[in-house]
């Protein structure tokens, strides 16, 4: 019955020759998560989250250490079984708290943080391992490693052993092992951490490209924001095993819902003062009109970005959102100068400044925060 979970063992031995594959789940692969939780020793991990991801998206779960989101991947997965709630792909259920696909049906491939290349296997050899476990003619494994290796650059390398490559090729190894088989789901669970900061960057954009090329639906677990940022089609940002909010990179960055978001994405001021009107804040002589979001109760919490701040050495004029301050501190990057400057109250603010402004510490200064980008923050 459509919807219903394949009538496929729980579990599969590598000795298996023939995956029934057309008998799992459809060839779209909407992945849907319906109250998903998972506790372990009482303590919720997952917490009964909800999540859609479209067909063909590159869904990228972020949050800190212990926020559920590799938790979260390995019940989509089928490593872990759920205590309440459902994952569906393509409509399909596939995982619930009666019962649970095993892995090996779910037409999903995973790329782990440590790559888990075998030793002993070339590259090719490597790409290879999944279509020969599924019992394809030589002649259509050697025509899809040829191909996978082209696309993820790897053809002169395919004669070396994972201890031969860098890490950035380990990564693209791990990757076309991945694709080789036409997954419907791909799963990435912090592939690039172990990638020195460089190589990382350049990793961001060789898994869009991929992702581009493929289009496979792809759930990407990730703590870096810049990795999530470049890659993502939809971020979920997760905290305390929930999902705090979900969107485009442009959205999450430009319309945080909540504190925790404001902060975790980007660098941001979260100032915090009284009420005078839904779209007013004082704190510390500081008047604050703010163009998003409605203030609700006698306090709010206003977050307007580092990059926003607008720093000058002489008075803004405006009547509000403008205040004197003192610099604190200065740090060159490079492109641009990091300032912390303090209010008179005592509020500290960051800013990012042009590398032009080059002012020590102790020197007086003036603030502006444009109102169109201060935004109320739910509590």
């Amino acid at each position: 019955m459509a919807g219903e979970l394949p009538d496929v063992p729980r579990s599969a031995t590598v000795r298996q020759r023939s995956f029934p594959f057309d008998r799992c789940i459809p060839l779209m692969a909407k992945v849907e998560l319906v109250r998903l939780s998972k506790s372990y020793g009482g303590q919720p991990a997952v917490d009964g989250i909800d999540l859609e991801i479209p067909d063909g998206v590159l869904a990228c779960l972020l949050g800190p250490s212990g926020c559920g989101k590799t938790t979260t991947l390995r019940l989509i997965a089928g490593f872990v079984e759920p205590d309440t709630g459902e994952v569906r792909v393509g409509g399909a259920l596939l995982s619930s708290r009666e019962r649970t696909l095993a892995p090996e049906f779910r037409r999903m491939s995973m790329v782990f943080q440590s790559y888990a290349l075998w030793p002993h296997m070339t590259v090719a050899e490597n790409v290879a391992y999944g279509l020969r476990l599924r019992g394809m003619p030589r002649e259509e494994v050697r025509r899809r490693v040829d191909a996978i290796l082209s696309v993820t650059r790897l053809s002169t390398l395919s004669g070396r052993y994972p201890g031969e490559l860098s890490g950035g090729q380990q990564q693209r190894a791990a990757l076309a092992r991945a694709l080789a088989v036409e997954p419907q789901t791909l799963l990435l669970d912090e592939p690039l951490s172990n990638l020195d900061a460089n190589l990382r960057e350049e990793m961001r954009f060789e898994i869009r490209r991929l992702h581009d090329a493929y289009r496979y639906t792809t759930v990407y677990v990730t703590h870096d924001q810049a990795e999530a940022m470049t890659a993502a089609d939809l971020i979920v940002v997760m905290n305390g095993g929930r999902i705090e909010q979900a969107g485009s990179p442009q959205d999450i960055y430009q319309h945080p819902r909540s504190r925790f978001v404001a902060s975790f994405i980007g660098g941001t001021n979260i100032l915090e003062g009284e009420v005078l009107a839904r779209d007013t804040v004082a704190l510390d002589g500081l008047v604050l009109r703010c163009r998003e979001g409605e203030a609700e109760g006698e306090r709010a919490a206003v977050s307007i970005r580092h990059h926003e701040v607008q720093l000058s050495g002489e008075p803004f004029g405006a009547e509000t959102n403008g205040a004197a301050g003192t610099v604190v501190r200065q740090i060159y990057l490079g492109a641009h100068r990091d300032y912390l400057v303090a209010l008179a109250g005592g509020t500290q603010l960051r800013a990012s400044a042009p590398m032009e402004l080059d002012l020590a510490p102790g020197t007086s200064i003036y603030v502006y925060l444009p109102p169109e980008n201060c935004r109320l923050l739910a509590a």
